[in-house]
């Protein structure tokens, strides 16, 4: 009977955590509508998603859910092991923002005055923050991304600030010869949503303090995509030592 109602007990909590995934997928998926409505530039991988759409039968979100399988493939060819929370961020993001641009329920602002779309640009960095946030909290495995990020850094030695940039900046320029939205909004959202999933982070802890353990936790511990990665959390410069000392 205790041992029903301990895996009762796990199975909730595992819910609950699920739920706090999808709710910051979906922040997310809001906030990239309203970058992508604001017509002032879209991120790096968004300049991507929305150049291959231009070029084929696939939406927006369509093409933002091929290219985060493709990534996890590589990912899996360099042994970086998916968890679930990776691929329900490849699956229900563009699957959310299609929903979104279907539903036209926050029309295109690219004739409105530049501060409403600028005004719409910053909140769509806020909220991808704030869903990066939630999204993180639970634990149930890195972004598509952040995992092929990580395991570059692992096997170069790259500081994880440059081989990021790296990444970011082929998608940026693959996606802008694609004919992706390039703008004022991109750099918005380079400079900007580090802070903003700072801000969202503030936000949990100050207001929801039921998901603060869970954040604790993120931080404290390398999330279920990451701990297939060696020795992720010591420094290139520490291994390379360590291995020369061998």
């Amino acid at each position: 009977m205790q041992a029903t109602s301990t895996l009762s007990r796990k199975m909730l909590a595992y819910v609950r955590r699920l739920i706090v995934l999808i709710w910051g997928l979906f922040l997310c998926s809001v906030g990239i509508l309203f970058t992508y409505r604001s017509d002032m530039g879209l991120g790096p991988w968004d300049v991507l998603h929305k150049g291959v759409s231009l070029h084929t039968p696939l939406s927006f979100g369509q093409a933002s859910i091929v290219v985060g399988g493709l990534i996890i493939l590589v990912g899996l060819c360099l042994r970086v092991r998916p968890g679930v929370g990776t691929v329900l961020n490849m699956l229900l993001i563009g699957f959310f923002v299609d929903i979104h641009l279907r539903l036209n329920w926050l029309p295109d602002l690219g004739a409105a005055p530049l501060i409403v779309r600028l005004v719409a640009d910053v909140m769509g960095v806020l909220l991808m923050g704030l869903g990066t946030a939630f999204y993180i909290s639970p634990r149930l495995g890195a972004g598509p991304r952040d995992g092929l990020m990580l395991r570059l850094n692992v096997l170069t030695g790259l500081r994880i600030a440059i081989v990021r940039g790296a990444i970011e900046f082929s998608a940026l320029v693959i996606g802008f010869f694609l004919g992706g939205t390039v703008g004022v909004g991109t750099l918005i959202f380079a400079f900007g949503v580090g802070p903003a999933v700072e801000i969202g982070f503030w936000i949990i802890t100050r207001f929801i303090p039921a998901l603060a353990p869970l954040r604790a936790g993120a931080l404290a511990q390398p999330a279920h995509t990451l701990e297939s990665v060696p020795a992720l959390h010591r420094p290139a410069s520490r291994r390379v030592g360590q291995r020369s000392s061998k």
